[in-house]
């Protein structure tokens, strides 16, 4: 008899570990070079001031899975804040799960544990980017009760919008 693989766990990361920082920048590497992400691997610059970036800006959050020893899902997260509600917030910059794994319930482990922490810091909202074709994942969110955002119906749904900013000249 073959030995079966474990199910796939959530956890929060820590960062100062060398295993977290590491699975953290493989997965976040990955999600680049990913169709849905950007296309293209992170920078080699990038990639040497990420973790260290996380790790010292004070409102991340990231998430890892893990299917035995290896990482196979992330979702890295901020803190921001609501007007509206005047309380904080837990935005999900990426969330990203290896393609082999896609399908098996890796997403939904890493929703349930963001809006785990989400409740524990008394969030009042889990916001998110999502690409318009990334079917796969509009359906992992749906489940999970995420919906577009409308504030006012008269309004329209609200949309996200990006302005490029270059270096300033040395």
């Amino acid at each position: 008899m073959g030995s079966q693989l474990s199910d796939p766990v959530a956890l929060e990361a820590d960062l100062a570990r060398a295993d977290h920082a590491q699975a953290t920048l493989a997965l976040m590497n990955a999600y680049a070079a990913d169709p849905m992400g950007a296309g293209c691997p992170l920078e080699p610059e990038v990639a040497c001031t990420l973790v260290p970036w996380l790790r010292t800006h004070p409102t991340t959050q990231v998430f890892l899975a893990f299917r035995e020893d290896e990482p196979v899902g992330i979702a890295a997260c901020f803190l921001g804040f609501s007007t509206f509600a005047a309380r904080l917030l837990l935005n999900i910059s990426d969330c990203y799960v290896v393609p082999a794994l896609r399908g098996q319930g890796v997403g939904r482990l890493l929703m349930q544990k963001v809006q785990a922490k989400a409740r524990e810091l008394r969030c009042c909202k889990l916001p998110l980017e999502v690409q318009e074709h990334n079917h796969r994942a509009l359906a992992v969110y749906a489940r999970a009760g995420f919906t577009r955002s409308v504030h006012v119906e008269a309004a329209g749904e609200a949309l996200y919008l990006v302005k490029p900013l270059r270096e300033a000249p040395r």
